[in-house]
Parts: structure tokens; C-alpha cells; sequence
């Protein structure tokens, strides 16, 4: 029993995800990183690297054709040197940029733009040599490893297939034109990357799902957890049952005293009880003070017995005023005349007793 009790078989609580991501606990996948990142590299190298080039090679094209034509002066040598790191960093900053970007979007893309402090904060745990050893050897560091040797095996598979024939027959790279050369080393290069990021991208479908399932494994709650969790956030039903119980005593204990200022108690005879307050000088109409079904009918008569109140059995009017009337309400001028009656008899039956 104790084992089933604290066995965790069911699917976590919103409360319990949303505690895990407030504390940083989120499952992002590395693959889709990566994967980002190589498609990244992919556009760079399959687009932006030859523009890149092109531009490189006109701006030092000028270096090479004419270079008598350079001023070796310091102002000058000082203005060529900063216009040059400038070019150069500028054509350089597009390829950083993408890949930057490609890393950022791969995060953000899977979880959103969350913040979490306490993942940021300093944990002094985090840097003992024997937390660092468990993760270095935990489940999840040897599924990590596996998948690197499955990468570099894939990867490297590819890059065979694709290279070795080219690079059987060196003779005709040396008999053509650089250019052309160049040209095709471009093309194997942007060939093995589209195959890799084809790869990678699978890979990376599968381990976002993984770490998605993985994640809620990891959340998975015991029965008695839901339980303690449904208390903390409604309240210990005990407690609530209590509470109501004081709460409806009190109810009933204000009824009472009610009752007990009634002018008339009208009945069903048992099932019903409505206990009427009037006061010809000061109430318009005739005010319901208490009301009752069953057990609190039967103590509402009890108590009009005790303070010499009159009942009067009239179960359609009882039915009635119980049904459309809350307490310390006036009578609605649809009852007027019914209650007139009973009001009327009432004071005649006092006035015959004072009589």
C-alpha cells in the first residue's frame, strides 16, 4: 500500500509545471539548437559567404593591382589601416549576425522569452566537486554522449560519401582553373551541410519530444502529492467541514432569534416554516425573519411554542413565501392578501386572549 501510495503515476499539475518553470526546470533540446545553428550556417555559407567574398576580393583588388599607387605616410597608412578593419568587420559582422540570431531563436522558439531568477542565482552547490562528478556520470550525460557519437558518426559518413570520390582524383584540381576549383569545393561544402542540417533536423524533432516526455516523467506526481497539493490549495476538507458547520449553527442561531420577534409563524404544517415580523407603525409590510424546511421548521415551531408565538398552517402560502422571499425581505404585494388574512386573524386571536 505504501508503495502505491508514493508511486509516481500521475501526470502533473498545472501548479507543479508552473513551479518548475518559475524555477528554471525547462526542457529545451540542444539538437534544435544546434540544428538552428547549422541551417544558420548553411544560409552563410551557401549565400551570404560568397557575396562576402566577392566584396573582400574587390576591396584588396585595388591592394594588389595598384599598389604603387599607396601612400606609406603615417596619416595615410593609419586611414587605410582603420577603413580596411572597418570593411572587413563589417562583412564579417552578417555571418555572426546569423548565427547569433539562429542560436537565439533556436532557445527561444521551443520556450518562449522566460524569466527566471532563481536560475540565475548564485547556487554554492553547483560548484562541489561531487555534484559535478554525479552529472558528469548521470543518465542524462551518457544519452548526451550517445547522441554526439551518433552525430560525428552520421556526420562523418556523409562527408565521406561526399569527399572521397572528389579527393580520389587530386590530378584534375590541379589541371583546372582555381576559380573552378574553388567553385566546386563550395559546392560539396554546401552539399554536406544540407545533408547534415537534413540529419540534424530529424535528429532534433526527436529529442524535442524526448525531453518534452522526459520532462513530465521527471514531474510525475504520487497520489498522495495531488492530495497535499488539492489542500494546500483548497484547504484541509476537515477544516472547511468545521468551518461550514460553525457557520451554519451560527445561521441557525440567528434564525432562532429571529423567530423569536416573529408577530406569526406560517406552516406547511411540518415540512415548511415561515416566521413573519410586522409592525403596523413602522413596516410598510410584513417582513420574512426566518425560514426553515423539515429539522429547522420543526425547531422554528418549537421556539414560537416557547415564546407564545401563533402558527398558522397554510401550506400553499408557506410553499410560497419559502420559495419567493429571502429573509429580511419585505412580502411581495402578490402576497398582500393572503398574509393580510393571516395578520388579521392573528390580531383578533390576540385581541380575544387580552380580552
Amino acid at each position: 500500500m505504501s508503495e502505491d501510495k508514493d508511486a509516481k503515476t500521475e501526470e502533473p499539475t498545472a501548479k507543479r509545471m508552473g513551479k518548475a518553470w518559475n524555477e528554471g526546470n525547462i526542457p529545451v533540446s540542444q539538437e534544435v539548437k544546434s540544428a538552428a545553428m547549422l541551417l544558420a550556417a548553411l544560409v552563410v555559407v551557401g549565400v551570404i559567404a560568397p557575396w562576402v567574398a566577392n566584396e573582400l576580393t574587390m576591396f584588396m583588388r585595388s591592394f594588389i593591382e595598384r599598389p604603387e599607387t599607396m601612400q606609406i605616410d603615417a596619416d595615410s597608412l593609419r586611414t587605410l589601416f582603420t577603413s580596411t578593419i572597418w570593411r572587413v568587420g563589417v562583412l564579417l559582422a552578417f555571418p555572426v549576425l546569423v548565427m547569433a540570431i539562429a542560436a537565439v531563436v533556436g532557445t527561444l522558439g521551443q520556450i518562449g522569452l522566460v524569466y527566471t531568477p532563481k536560475k540565475l542565482a548564485f547556487n554554492l552547490g553547483n560548484m562541489s566537486p561531487i555534484s559535478g562528478f554525479k552529472r558528469m556520470f548521470s543518465m542524462t550525460s551518457l544519452i548526451e554522449a550517445g547522441k554526439g557519437i551518433f552525430k560525428m558518426i552520421v556526420v562523418g559518413a556523409m562527408i565521406g560519401f561526399l569527399v572521397v570520390p572528389t579527393m580520389s582524383h587530386p590530378d584534375k584540381l590541379i589541371d583546372q582553373d582555381v576559380r573552378v576549383t574553388l567553385k566546386e569545393i563550395h559546392h560539396l561544402i554546401v552539399l554536406v551541410l544540407l545533408l547534415t542540417v537534413l540529419v540534424m533536423s530529424a535528429l532534433a524533432a526527436a529529442d524535442y519530444m524526448y525531453q518534452r516526455w522526459s520532462h513530465k516523467e521527471k514531474l510525475k506526481m504520487s497520489k498522495q502529492e495531488i492530495k497535499d497539493e488539492h489542500k494546500e490549495q483548497d484547504g484541509d476538507p476537515k477544516v472547511k467541514s468545521r468551518i461550514r458547520n460553525l457557520r451554519l449553527e451560527r445561521h441557525r442561531s440567528r434564525m432562532m432569534a429571529n423567530v423569536a420577534r416573529a408577530s406569526v409563524i406560517i406552516t406547511n404544517p411540518t415540512h415548511y416554516a415561515v416566521a413573519l415580523e410586522y409592525d403596523m407603525d413602522t413596516m410598510a409590510a410584513p417582513v420574512v425573519t426566518a425560514k426553515g424546511v423539515d429539522f429547522l421548521a420543526k425547531r422554528m415551531r418549537q421556539v414560537a411554542e416557547t415564546h407564545e408565538i401563533p402558527i398558522v398552517e397554510n401550506p400553499p402560502l408557506a410553499r410560497a413565501l419559502y420559495a419567493a422571499v429571502d429573509i429580511d425581505h419585505p412580502i411581495p404585494t402578490e402576497h398582500y392578501k393572503a398574509v393580510a388574512e393571516v395578520i388579521g386573524f392573528v390580531m383578533k386571536l390576540k385581541g380575544k386572549r387580552a380580552s
